[in-house]
């Protein structure tokens, strides 16, 4: 199944595409794609084409609410660790983005003032749907609700050159746009096996493939049990392919007026348009 929620932004209601990529609304039967419901998507006994269907083309929003964390991982593709010129870690590298960052995966993206380094990320992200504590390896892919899409929003110099750690260049406002869609693990299938992608004013910029990540989805969940607990709604992002802003030569940042498209396969498509915050 393909989830999301429509409509304002603090207003959305959850849905559901049909077989024709109509939105059906899902509002009653569950109150939104967050917390408790997340870990029984799968049970859920609804009709899809019963369901009413929602007129118009109404805004996207990010595919789950209620966030309490979203975690990322640095550096997990081989061929980006090679591009950044490091070698590739020898544990997961974790930092974390501010809830706030989230935003639909059309809503602009807002360069913040006195940025001149801001870069993109395609990535592959997960959302718990049940709450993970000291887990194997071998039974991390049960606590995932679904994946989406997300683009790692950074800049690079408040990322790198200003004092502290990585967070204050990942966490301005739509830094972290998610979605369009929240896809079960059973629609997907191989989470190993996702070809992602992002072009900058028409010209691709990233192309990958989640096979390339030293650390596994499994492998990165299970490892981050141990220092947490992961709960229903938490986002991961599982690390960006190469092609980053940062790893040209000459390096190449957004600037307003811009246009980001990237895509994961089976996750549909985000478009953001650049603007001055």
């Amino acid at each position: 199944m393909k989830y999301l929620r429509y409509g304002e932004a603090g207003a959305e209601k959850p849905g559901v595409l049909d077989r024709e990529g109509r939105i059906r609304d899902l509002s009653g039967v569950i109150p939104d794609l967050s917390g408790d419901v997340l870990g029984r998507l799968d049970a859920l006994d609804v009709a899809v084409e019963d369901l009413p269907a929602v007129e118009g083309t109404p805004r996207i929003g990010p595919c789950v609410a209620g966030v309490g964390k979203f975690m990322c991982i640095g550096l997990n593709y081989s061929d980006h660790a090679a591009e950044a010129g490091m070698e590739p870690p020898s544990e997961p590298i974790l930092f974390m983005k501010a809830t706030s960052a989230i935003c639909g995966p059309n809503d602009p993206l807002r360069l913040p003032k006195g940025s001149v380094k801001t870069d993109w990320e395609v990535e592959l992200g997960v959302v718990i749907g049940k709450p993970a504590k000291y887990i194997s390896e071998a039974e991390a892919l049960d606590h995932v609700a679904g994946y989406c899409a997300v683009n790692d929003v950074s800049e690079r110099a408040f990322q790198i050159e200003r004092a502290g750690q990585w967070t204050k260049g990942k966490s301005c406002d739509s830094f972290g746009p998610v979605g369009p869609w929240l896809v079960t693990p059973d629609e997907l299938g191989d989470p190993q096996a996702v070809d992602l992608w992002l072009d900058l004013n028409g010209q691709r910029m990233q192309s990958g493939n989640s096979a390339r990540m030293i650390f596994t989805v499994a492998q990165i969940i299970a490892y981050l049990s141990d220092f947490m607990t992961l709960a229903p709604g938490d986002i991961i992002a599982t690390g960006t392919p190469p092609g980053v802003g940062m790893g040209m030569d000459p390096k190449r940042f957004l600037r307003p007026g811009d246009v980001v498209e990237l895509g994961a396969d089976g996750l549909g498509v985000q478009r953001q348009e650049v603007v001055a915050d």
